[in-house]
């Protein structure tokens, strides 16, 4: 943590920056790197000012990689045109925001470990604006419909953004009650921007990104991964002053979201459910460790 602290510090400068960008994005691009092998370049040189004159023996050395996985990021590394591939993104409406941008979330870059970059589609002002997270089950039924729509509009009223994950379920519903009542609402997504999953919620990004916001830390062209939806629940709670579970098993991605959140000072808030539910199984059990049990939403 200090160590990332450090490298914050000493990457403030907007000059350097914008071409620290530019560089963090082209090995994004390259296969086989990821957050932890980005912090490890940045670890050895913040800014990244000599990367393209580093011998490849030293970036093997840094990035610790095999034979095997360092040929295929080097041959990616010499061959990608990123510039071309930032272009091919301006034309999508596609925006990058860096962790020294002053559009990145501020709440977000103050966490354990932020996103270095940050894809966007959408209305950006949102990032300022104060937000809460409602995630529950992707087998969410009507009682968490009615309790969402319930909630929702009262949430607008006070300039609540309403951030989820796109996600089946209980996601979708946020998204869509924040629709319906003419509120902002940001959707994170556990993939790059050019793969929307599921599909089926395919018209409803299309919705999401004329009027509200799309973020991904994912590269537009990288699929879903089971492994990015967990990822992705950092970055959901990151963002927001709170979260919101209304349904969660006793073993939902939902409950990894309010993990985040309990470790960077989020409060957690809960609907509560039936007791023989499996649905509330996860809820009940976070509000008997504490969590805030909501029944209108001055709670």
């Amino acid at each position: 943590l200090f160590g990332f602290v450090f490298i914050k510090q000493k990457i403030e400068s907007r000059n350097v920056m914008d071409a620290l960008t530019v560089k963090l994005c082209h090995l994004q691009h390259c296969r086989g790197i990821y957050l932890k092998h980005l912090m490890k370049l940045l670890a050895y040189e913040p800014n990244l000012e000599d990367l393209y004159q580093w011998p490849p023996t030293l970036l093997k050395s840094i990035l610790q990689f095999s034979s095997k996985q360092f040929d295929l990021f080097y041959h990616d590394f010499q061959h990608i045109n990123i510039h071309s591939i930032l272009h091919l993104y301006r034309k999508h409406q596609i925006g990058i925001i860096s962790i020294n941008d002053h559009e990145y979330p501020y709440l977000l870059k103050h966490t354990y470990q932020p996103p270095l970059i940050l894809y966007t589609q959408g209305n950006i002002a949102l990032l300022k604006k104060r937000s809460l997270a409602i995630v529950g089950s992707r087998k969410a039924n009507g009682y968490a419909e009615k309790a969402i729509e319930q909630l929702v509009p009262q949430l607008i009223a006070h300039n609540i953004v309403i951030t989820s994950g796109l996600a089946k379920g209980v996601d979708s519903m946020a998204h869509r009650a924040a629709i319906k009542f003419n509120g902002r609402t940001i959707a994170v997504l556990g993939s790059g921007l050019f793969h929307i999953y599921p599909r089926e919620h395919l018209q409803l990004y299309e919705r999401l990104k004329q009027n509200d916001l799309i973020i991904s830390e994912y590269p537009p062209y990288m699929r879903a991964q089971k492994w990015f939806f967990p990822e992705r629940n950092r970055i959901i709670s990151g963002i927001s002053q709170g979260v919101l579970i209304v349904q969660a098993e006793k073993k939902s991605g939902s409950l990894i979201t309010a993990d985040y959140a309990l470790q960077e000072g989020r409060e957690v808030f809960c609907i509560p459910g039936a007791l023989f539910d499996p649905l509330s199984e996860g809820t009940l059990r976070l509000i008997q460790e504490g969590a805030k049990l909501v029944l209108t939403s001055k709670d």
